[in-house]
């Protein structure tokens, strides 16, 4: 009996729109019979013939299949990967356009707050190397149809998308990467499969100094072996002499955390050293820290600027990570304390005040609200507060004891620009002035940026009712995922 025939599958429905804007994570969007349509690859005013590949109820998502106009600013993109990444939704946009498109998305989300209508919004800073300026990255190991896969996760999937020589990475990461994905192969070692909670290799993690040219590497196992992962090392350091370091850290968790709470060196140094402005610091194979040092820099050095500390005079570092802010803040100031609810963080924190010499700047772990309430009768007067939350902003509480220490000067360091423009306008709520706000191009080929606001209590007689705060003129800005992104 003969088999009928196989039944192909149904063509992608295609479309042809024009790109209205860019949405608040780089991505074309424009709309289509009611829905809305997400393009990723496309910039503004381009007409654009699109393959649909996820159709919802009020949205769809498709990808390219022509530009029928292109916009002026549209570039030869310098990743092979980037349409299959994502990760840099805006790399094929000049350059000079993007610190455009970001400076408007921020003057957008403050002018949403009649709060903040005479806030000065400054120009931004864009980076000085817009390519080949991360130092740090995280990439996820994969395999499919028996080859190793390196790279991140495709949108909403588990899939791997390798991205092979990135370049928004410093090139030493790509070599190492390289090698290692090589290596894992040769070696047959197997991959960690989320799905079904096997294998072994799960993350790539590398740091790299690049004033030195030195690099720390992590390998991110789901469980301990001593075995496989000592001979990687050991042929990872043969073949690329720079890494001066590899960790094993265990990870047997099925969530999406990189990292697990057992780190165990291989071989090596112990951590990375790197200058950033004028602290060194001892980078940990798990430590946070920002992936562009030379516009890190220049926030400590604004901060420090806008603190305007004296010798006797005090400040608070709120989410100090591992000391970066405090320890520039120490500099100027007389006592500096810090808050992290991270104990590793507070542990680093306090060996690199060590390492730089700083006897007048401490660090305290726990959860930041309750290092509030403890402060509010001891903090002297005149004292600065920089405040460094996650992407997420600060919860209301927090803000309102923020205030009520009554410092001079609130700085208030964000790597999201609508829970930073919620947060200003809470705080004016409570009291507090946005004087001015620096955004700093941190994340070129990306859609986000940082920012840094300056704050100064409101005269008594302006103080609005602090229970009722003013709602913003545009619609609400709701939260977005993500790690922490801001310097610490």
């Amino acid at each position: 009996m003969s088999r009928p025939p196989a039944r192909r599958p149904a063509p992608r429905a295609t479309i042809e729109v024009q790109i209205d804007h860019l949405n608040a994570d780089g991505v074309g969007a424009s709309r289509h019979e009611g829905k809305e349509v997400l393009v990723p690859g496309t910039l503004p005013g381009e007409k654009v013939v699109v393959a649909i590949e996820h159709d919802r109820q009020w949205r769809m998502v498709g990808r390219p299949v022509k530009i029928l106009s292109r916009h002026p600013g549209r570039v030869a993109s310098p990743c092979r990967s980037s349409r299959n990444c994502q990760g840099c939704p805006l790399i094929e946009l000049a350059y000079p356009a993007q610190l455009a498109f970001k400076q408007e998305q921020l003057r957008q989300s403050l002018t949403a707050y009649p709060t903040l209508a005479q806030t000065q919004l400054l120009p931004i800073w864009g980076a000085p190397q817009p390519l080949g300026y991360r130092t740090s990255a995280k990439l996820v190991f994969g395999r499919e149809r028996g080859k190793v896969k390196l790279g991140l996760h495709r949108r909403g999937s588990h899939d791997v998308v390798d991205i092979g020589d990135c370049p928004v990475h410093h090139p030493l990461i790509n070599r190492i990467a390289t090698a290692v994905r090589e290596e894992v192969e040769r070696q047959g070692i197997y991959v960690y499969n989320p799905q079904r909670a096997t294998g072994l290799l799960r993350y790539l993690a590398v740091q790299v100094n690049s004033t030195t040219g030195r690099a720390l590497v992590t390998l991110v196992t789901a469980m301990r072996d001593f075995r496989q992962i000592n001979q990687l090392a050991k042929w990872l350091q043969r073949h690329v002499p720079e890494v001066v370091g590899v960790h094993q850290n265990v990870n047997a968790s099925e969530g999406k955390a990189t990292f697990g709470r057992e780190t165990l060196k291989m071989l090596g140094l112990p951590d990375l050293l790197e200058q950033i402005g004028e602290v060194r610091l001892r980078l940990t194979p798990t430590a946070f820290f920002q992936v562009n040092p030379p516009q890190a820099a220049r926030i400590y050095s604004l901060v420090r600027q806008w603190a305007e500390l004296r010798r006797e005079q005090s400040a608070l570092d709120l989410f100090c990570g591992i000391g970066g802010t405090a320890l520039h803040l120490g500099i100027d100031g007389g006592q500096v304390t810090g808050f992290d609810p991270s104990e590793e963080a507070v542990r680093s924190a306090r060996d690199n005040a060590t390492l730089n010499g700083r006897s007048n700047c401490r660090f305290v772990a726990g959860e930041v609200a309750e290092q509030l309430e403890e402060m509010a009768t001891t903090l002297p007067a005149d004292s600065v507060v920089v405040v460094t939350p996650p992407r997420s902003g600060c919860e209301p509480p927090l803000l309102e004891s923020l205030a009520a220490l009554a410092p001079r000067t609130l700085l208030y360091v964000s790597c999201n620009q609508q829970t930073l423009a919620r947060d200003l306008h809470l705080l004016a709520g409570f009291g507090y002035r946005t004087v001015e706000v620096q955004p700093v191009d941190m994340f070129p080929h990306t859609a986000h940026i940082e920012a840094v606001a300056r704050l100064v209590p409101l005269p008594p007689a302006s103080r609005p009712t602090a229970s009722a705060p003013v709602r913003p003129s545009g619609p609400a800005p709701g939260r977005r995922k993500g790690n922490r992104g801001s310097s610490r």
